[in-house]
């Protein structure tokens, strides 16, 4: 495998390198988010840096990975920034852990710390977020298989987030985000020298909330979240290689919540994703089944667009770039199957849907599904997940179960630890 399948991959055990002629990974490159092998993706839309698309908490973890919309609590920070303002708690801290991929790396984790302050005008909060992404231990050989040195490759998210209320029900965030990520500890692959990918990337999200909603004779709450985020530089992991896009994602989606009763209540969420990045083309290829090139040497596409292209262009292109399915006719012309680039766009969005019982504000059972089509990475699972509030103290996990064979997700367990601050109080008091 090449300096690109590192980057958009997971070097699984060993990097073989020839010196600074040549490198390859001999066992293979799995995708950090879905688990997948990389050569059984069909066409799953690759990024850079897909860690930053990873649920980080365990209370979304629980309720299908989904978060736009839900009640604001500091991880608000990764699902959507602008919901801070609303948050019951003056100031809240979690810090989440999660191992990930176990059944495939047992040293791979992603740990997550959020925490944010609402400012006395009341109109105001302030945060910040840091992301930290272990993906375990690999060892660089010769083309002998004799050890050079061991490198432990890593991935961390800086955020800092402004979120401003813009009426009594609406709010707007921004956050920005340095992005680092260090695959290869600087080893000379392919004659070029690597080094760690690094890009700032900002996140622009909405928040409606009307906190009056009726349903029949019951109280209850009606929210909808917008989060585009990671609009941000592309990133190279050399001098010498190409750029790739990070994961610029755009989720939305509502949230409904009922208040049973004074001592219950029930949420139902439901997120909606896309990626905004290139949908990776269908090259031509002649009757041979060699990839046919140009007089430049560059790759001729049969169907979809050059996914070497800038930011912007990337992100608005991305609702209208997928190739679909292309066959060939008698005379070796490729064609398109009708209606199959609609077809292919629509099986980019992925959902996460789940809901959330409270019982005293004090006890939480979740549960949730996650659907993603097979051809955009397969991941479709089960969530589970439970939480306790004690005066200033939140302890939040979730498990999933995968409803695919053999998927490296399942069993995936998240931990979530809060601190919270002035609103809880105020709260027990009022259930008392």
């Amino acid at each position: 495998m090449n300096l690109m399948s590192i980057r958009r991959g997971l070097p699984m055990l060993a990097i073989a390198a020839t010196g600074p002629l040549a490198a390859q990974v001999s066992t293979g490159c799995v995708n950090e988010l879905s688990g997948q092998e990389c050569d059984q993706q069909l066409n799953t839309i690759t990024t850079a840096v897909p860690f930053l698309m990873i649920s980080p908490d365990s209370r979304a973890g629980g309720m299908g990975d989904g978060g736009v919309a839900v009640s604001a609590d500091a991880n608000a920070l990764h699902w959507n920034p602008s919901k801070l303002v609303f948050a019951e708690d003056e100031s809240e801290f979690r810090m989440s852990y999660s191992p990930w991929l176990r059944n495939l790396v047992p040293d791979m984790s992603l740990a997550y710390l959020a925490a944010y302050k609402r400012l006395a005008n009341g109109r105001s909060a302030v945060g910040g977020s840091l992301r930290y992404f272990n993906l375990g231990s690999i060892q660089f050989t010769d083309v002998n298989g004799q050890p050079i040195r061991d490198f432990k490759p890593a991935e961390f998210a800086v955020d800092i987030t402004l979120s401003q209320k813009l009426s009594d029900k609406t709010a707007g965030g921004i956050s920005l985000r340095y992005i680092n990520s260090n695959l290869t500890g600087g080893l000379n692959v392919s004659g070029a020298n690597t080094k760690a990918g690094q890009s700032i990337a900002a996140d622009l999200s909405f928040y409606y909330i009307k906190d009056d909603f009726r349903f029949g004779e019951k109280d209850g709450e009606f929210a909808f979240g917008v989060n585009v985020s990671n609009i941000g530089a592309k990133m190279s992991y050399s001098d010498a290689a190409k750029e790739d896009f990070i994961p610029i994602n755009l989720r939305l989606g509502p949230r409904f919540t009922i208040d049973l009763d004074d001592y219950n209540s029930l949420t139902w969420n439901l997120d909606i994703n896309k990626l905004l990045v290139p949908t990776p083309p269908v090259y031509l290829i002649d009757s041979a089944g060699t990839v046919v090139t140009d007089d430049q040497g560059n790759l001729v596409i049969a169907s979809g667009k050059d996914p070497n292209r800038g930011v912007a262009a990337g992100m608005f292109g991305s609702f209208t770039d997928a190739p679909g399915v292309v066959y060939y006719d008698e005379a070796g012309n490729p064609q398109v199957e009708s209606g199959s680039i609609a077809r292919e766009e629509f099986r980019e969005i992925n959902f996460g849907t789940g809901f959330e019982y409270w019982y005293a504000k004090q006890f939480a059972f979740r549960g949730g599904y996650f659907w993603e089509h097979y051809t955009k990475g397969n991941r479709k699972y089960v969530t589970l997940g439970a939480g306790l509030r004690y005066k200033v103290f939140s302890l939040d996990l979730s498990y999933l179960i995968a409803n695919t064979q053999r998927s490296p997700l399942a069993n995936t367990l998240r931990f979530t630890l809060g601190f919270n601050f002035d609103g809880k109080k105020k709260k027990s008091e009022a259930v008392e």
